[in-house]
């Protein structure tokens, strides 16, 4: 977990205020991890910290919070006295403010680490520094952690880029279902502006194109791709134009016959067989059905395997702040 900036941006650039709230530390059974968080503003709120009963009150306290005027609290609430859930855990919940005027010094480093505990405004602890002195000359990212008053999280790298070509009810259901997801961060392509629904999701970039296969020249070499436009044509072609731009993952949707007509044009094109391979078609997992949301609940599955793989290693190198048996040496 780590502390998504992007969002905070987002969700600041339209009410103004807003307040965090991060699980600080889980103990024994709980429905988030430490570094699970959420935006919480007058009238509404984003993200989840899990528990229906706890999220329900973590968020009337983030509203009292903006309506008193304070800054920050820091709650333990063990979840069955306190709640009434059959967890038996405990989870130590931080609630910020935050305005447009904290995004320059959240940002400035990696790492956000900041004093939490009323009267912890003083020096750094020990422990926070030489783990901020161990993250910069190893590269290692500490999972999200509250050391001695004070609470450290890493910086949430950018999302992935995905792009999508294609506004049909396939599209839409894909964009439906992905966009929640922290991985990515989504353009959606079709040829005109009326082939978008009316009101999209607020985080996804729309590309209206004539030509799709020439606005994906724009497109990152690392991005990930999904075809699955009106037009077969079309689809060729922007198969054709991205094996010749790069990419992280591509999927078309189509049958196994299509598939075969399609890598038989793309070798007359003069593309290699083991470059047309890494295009998957059909896309999506055959054994959840044809229906939209089905393909795209294949698809999204997929996508997050092949991300969290490359974050799995990652996460090896991942140093956890937590104290160990023996102590480290100053």
């Amino acid at each position: 977990m780590s502390f998504d900036v992007a969002a905070l941006r987002r969700a600041l650039a339209r009410r103004g205020r807003v307040v965090r709230v991060v699980v600080a530390e889980a103990q024994g059974s709980a429905p988030r991890e430490a570094g699970a968080a959420m935006l919480v503003w007058a009238d509404g709120q984003q993200g989840t910290i899990g528990g229906g009963a706890l999220e329900y009150a973590a968020a009337m306290r983030a509203r009292a919070l903006l309506a008193e005027g304070r800054s920050a609290a820091l709650e333990r609430l063990p979840l069955g006295p306190a709640l009434g859930q059959c967890c038996g855990g405990a989870v130590v919940l931080l609630s910020e403010i935050f305005s447009a005027d904290d995004l320059e010094r959240i940002e400035s480093a990696e790492i956000f680490a900041r004093p939490v505990t009323a009267g912890e405004t003083g020096e750094m602890p020990l422990r926070v520094r030489r783990l901020l002195a161990e993250a910069r000359e190893s590269g290692a990212r500490p999972r999200p952690a509250l050391i001695e008053g004070w609470m450290v999280e890493p910086l949430r790298r950018p999302a992935a880029p995905l792009w999508i070509y294609g506004a049909g009810h396939v599209g839409r259901a894909l964009v439906d279902v992905i966009t929640p997801l922290e991985e990515f961060v989504i353009t959606w392509v079709d040829t005109a502006p009326d082939r978008f629904p009316a009101n999209p999701p607020e985080a996804v970039t729309l590309l209206p194109a004539a030509a799709p296969q020439r606005a994906l020249a724009h497109a990152p070499r690392d991005a990930h791709h999904l075809i699955l436009t009106y037009s077969h044509a079309l689809d060729l072609a922007l198969c054709h134009a991205l094996l010749g731009h790069g990419f992280a993952s591509a999927g078309l949707i189509g049958s196994a016959s299509k598939w075969a007509r399609f890598r038989r044009r793309l070798a007359a094109l003069g593309h290699a067989p083991e470059a047309i391979g890494r295009i998957a078609c059909p896309i999506g997992d055959k054994r959840l059905g044809k229906a939209p949301q089905a393909i795209a609940i294949g698809v999204a599955a997929q996508l997050l395997k092949t991300t969290n793989q490359q974050t799995d290693r990652e996460t090896d190198h991942e140093r956890d702040p937590r104290p160990r048996a023996r102590a480290a040496r100053p």
